[in-house]
């Protein structure tokens, strides 16, 4: 079983930068996808980015494209999010996934079996 904490949220200010982080632990890492969604007060949960056990394919939102990096490091079983230019409609709780897909790349939240607590990002502006 794949247990995933996240760090890093907070507030910030429009065009600031925040980078969320994702600990792993429970299973081999390289083994499975990651990804990061998002809740927005009074929308659907959404799938922010994800990324393959390997790296080699990433996914993001087109709300994101261009703003948010996505990026692992399987030697310290963590995922980070990097997002910079941040807008207000960024405020959202933003969860870690893990223990997705062992193949390829999915973007349901029913295709990950784990997920974290939730950390708050308010963007003020």
């Amino acid at each position: 079983q794949v247990q995933v904490v996240e760090s890093g949220g907070g507030l910030v200010q429009a065009g600031g930068s925040l980078r969320l982080s994702c600990a792993a632990s429970g299973r081999t890492f390289s083994n499975y996808a990651m990804g990061w969604f998002r809740r927005a007060p009074g929308k659907d949960r959404e799938c922010v980015a994800a990324i393959s056990r390997s790296g080699a394919t990433i996914y993001y939102a087109d709300s994101v494209k261009g703003r948010f990096t996505i990026s692992r490091d399987n030697a310290k079983n963590t995922v980070y999010l990097q997002m910079n230019s941040l807008k207000p409609e960024d405020t959202a709780v933003y969860y870690c996934a893990g223990d997705g897909p062992t193949a390829g790349l999915s973007l349901g939240p029913s295709d990950f079996g784990s997920w974290g607590q939730g950390t708050q990002v308010t963007v003020s502006s």
